[in-house]
């Protein structure tokens, strides 16, 4: 389901390239393969060996980066971002990579995910004199590192990194080296891989595949690579780790192509909708998935249980970016613009409707009373996550606790609400059974179970909880 209907949206995707003449044009397409992890605006910053030159703006990728833009973009490294606004706001100045000067030098800094100690730092900081220019929790790592007091860079960007706690993945980016940072819970996914002598590191390993590049491994939780005209190393800024990664990247926020520590997200969506067929059975003529990102675990559950899979619903791939906004309002303005039932497909016949998950409710009544407006006689709604009933705390934008339809209402009262003729979440132990996994070690379940792999700070939860 698109991300601005559904009330679902990943904070950003980071792309960086060291050692290509093209970097930038590397970046170009590396970023627009990651479109789908932020609309709202996109930066790329380059280095030549002397100086760092960036151009960012509000907007898609093809829209900021046109010839002309690019022209201003020479160098062989580059780090590249693409935003969705959570934490921080939107607003041109938070647009990343974010890019600093100093007297000793430049540094740009490109974040996925998000900080929950980011409020308590910020006060700190500017306790001690610090000036933010964003709204950005991004920009607390550069007064970390700049007010750090060891002599070499490593090790002042390690000793900021263990200041941080929540979910980041930064590429950090000098005139003449790129760093390359996983928290020590692996929150995010972030992939190395090289093309010909260079290095390239990306959120998803789709953007990998679009210029070429040789998967070589995911970057491990609490590593430091650092990236320069010697070659790689590899360092811990963190010694105690727990690897936790999201699991809402294999249910929905990363692409189908994309592989997340060696497990393909379509083939997971997949195992969710056979195993929906097991906890969920029954009898229908047809199985439609929501598109886009659900699509893999209708397939999953046609397959399954024998029921024909049919494209009954259609997604509109040509509604401008007027509705590309996160409120409330435009979502469900868009649903309509975005989505429509086909009766030729649906009439007459009892539908299961797979989808991957409920936020609000308001989106999934809708599409039901699509469904059932074009003439279907039944519909069964199967989702392929558990009920979030809890705010993410790391950088996806799940809204208040009180605005999560699953946070204080039963599985019956959620299906009364959307109008379905039943509604069945996978189970948790289903879920970690489709991602080939005995027991929930490895994970972040955070939004489903309420248990969070760091702590979360007391500005942080009033944040959520009374924004």
């Amino acid at each position: 389901m698109l991300p601005e209907i559904k009330g679902l949206n990943e904070e950003c995707g980071i792309f960086g390239v060291f050692g290509h003449q093209d970097a930038a044009q590397l970046t170009y397409y590396g970023l627009h393969s990651l479109q789908h992890r932020g609309q709202e605006g996109t930066g790329i910053v380059v280095s030549d060996g002397k100086k760092l030159t960036g151009v960012k703006g509000e907007g898609l990728v093809s829209e900021i980066f046109t010839t002309e833009a690019m022209k201003d973009l020479e160098g062989s490294a580059a780090i590249g971002h693409v935003r969705y606004a959570t934490a921080g706001g939107g607003g041109y100045e938070n647009v990343q990579p974010l890019l600093f000067h100093s007297q000793t030098g430049s540094l740009a800094l490109a974040h996925n995910g998000n900080l929950v100690n980011a409020n308590s730092l910020k006060y700190q900081l500017e306790s001690q004199g610090s000036i933010f220019q964003t709204s950005s929790d991004t920009e607390v790592l550069a007064h970390l590192i700049r007010r750090s007091g060891y002599p070499h860079l490593k090790d002042q960007v390690k000793n900021a990194l263990s200041m941080l706690k929540g979910a980041y993945a930064y590429l950090i980016m000098t005139e003449t080296e790129l760093m390359v940072a996983l928290d020590p819970h692996g929150l995010r996914p972030l992939s190395l891989g090289c093309l010909g002598d260079a290095y390239v590191v990306a959120s998803e390993t789709c953007a990998f595949d679009v210029i070429g590049v040789e998967y070589i491994r995911d970057i491990m939780p609490g590593e430091l690579l650092i990236i320069n005209e010697n070659g790689l190393t590899s360092e811990r800024f963190a010694i105690s780790t727990t690897k936790a990664i999201c699991t809402m990247e294999y249910i929905y926020f990363s692409r189908p192509d994309s592989n997340i520590q060696g497990i393909n997200v379509h083939t997971a969506r997949k195992n969710m909708g056979k195993q929906l067929a097991v906890e969920a059975p029954f009898e229908a003529d047809v199985v439609t998935g929501v598109p886009d990102s659900s699509i893999s675990a209708a397939i999953g559950y046609a397959e399954a249980t024998g029921i024909p899979y049919e494209m009954g619903l259609i997604k509109n791939k040509y509604v401008g970016r007027t509705f590309i906004q996160p409120s409330q309002s435009l979502r469900e303005q868009g649903v309509k613009m975005k989505l429509s039932a086909v009766r030729g497909v649906v009439e007459g016949k009892r539908v299961v409707m797979v989808d991957d998950s409920i936020v609000r409710g308001t989106t999934s009544r809708r599409i039901v009373n699509l469904l059932k407006e074009a003439g279907a006689t039944e519909v069964h709604v199967v989702i392929s996550s558990p009920p979030i009933k809890n705010p993410c705390f790391y950088g996806i934008d799940t809204s208040t606790k009180e605005e999560l339809i699953a946070s204080d209402k039963s599985v019956e009262q959620i299906r009364e609400l959307i109008g379905a003729d039943s509604l069945t979440f996978i189970s948790v132990e289903g879920m970690m059974k489709a991602l080939g996994q005995e027991g929930t070690n490895g994970y972040c379940l955070g939004c489903f179970t309420g248990n969070y792999p760091t702590e979360i700070y007391p500005d942080t939860l009033q944040y959520y909880y009374q924004k």
